[in-house]
């Protein structure tokens, strides 16, 4: 979690919490015409922020929760890639099928045939070939996905490949092929969500002229205009900080 920008946030409230009480307490020496600086509105500024500090949170909350969900579920594809290639080729399908199989497994592994094994006629004999790392790009979640099921699909169009293992019949990789495109759209949802929540957040507390920052400068500079640079009621207040953040 953000800890150092959710703490500056909940310190502005607390702060701006801490200058309500002051107004309260300097009773009807505390008289603003402006609207935004009464204290039933003040009140009403910070119940607001102290709602949306909190869904940032939650939300926050939820949205890592889901990316750790989908970094445990995605840590299986690999393994399971290899476990299914390896039960695939010695089911009896043709070799062909078997060559279609491990380019697709290369891929889930992060790996592109090398020239080598493009072509046999460069092939030095005793030697075996490298692969290559391929673009990252085709190693995120959404590719990972697509993998996995053009790999269901091609060894589900062979009915000879029917292992007695239940991990790695296709009925169960299908069931798993589910689990992995919730889990990477429950980030997305959740991402959307806390991006939302944190944008309110921040328009609550940072706005220019209305945000509750700036309505804490204008509540100290009404204090300081009305009791004085020097009074006990100004001293009291202006050291009370309020630290404003860029939209």
């Amino acid at each position: 979690m953000n800890t150092s920008q959710d703490s500056g946030n909940a310190t502005n409230i607390a702060n701006f919490k801490n200058l309500i009480n002051f107004c309260i307490g300097f009773g009807a020496g505390y008289n603003p015409t402006k609207d935004a600086l009464k204290v039933p509105n003040l009140q009403s500024q910070l119940n607001t922020a102290n709602t949306l500090l909190q869904q940032s949170i939650t939300n926050e909350t939820v949205y890592i929760q889901s990316t750790d969900t989908r970094r445990d579920l995605f840590a299986q594809i690999k393994p399971l890639a290899t476990k299914i290639l390896n039960a695939f080729s010695v089911s009896g399908v043709p070799d062909s099928a078997v060559a279609e199989v491990k380019t697709i497994n290369r891929k889930i592994q992060g790996k592109r045939a090398s020239s080598s094994e493009k072509s046999a006629s460069t092939a030095v004999e005793g030697e075996t070939p490298q692969p290559k790392s391929i673009s990252s790009s085709q190693q995120s979640y959404e590719y990972l996905v697509e993998h996995f099921y053009t790999l269901i699909e091609l060894i589900r169009s062979h009915s000879v490949y029917n292992p007695n293992e239940d991990a790695l019949k296709v009925s169960t990789l299908q069931a798993y092929l589910t689990d992995l495109q919730n889990a990477n759209n429950n980030v997305m949802v959740a991402n959307t969500t806390w991006t939302i929540s944190r944008a309110a957040r921040n328009k609550c507390l940072y706005s220019p002229e209305t945000g509750l920052v700036d309505t804490a400068l204008d509540v100290k500079n009404y204090i300081k205009a009305v009791f004085g640079t020097s009074s006990v009621e100004y001293g009291m207040v202006k050291g009370i900080p309020f630290k404003d953040a860029k939209l």
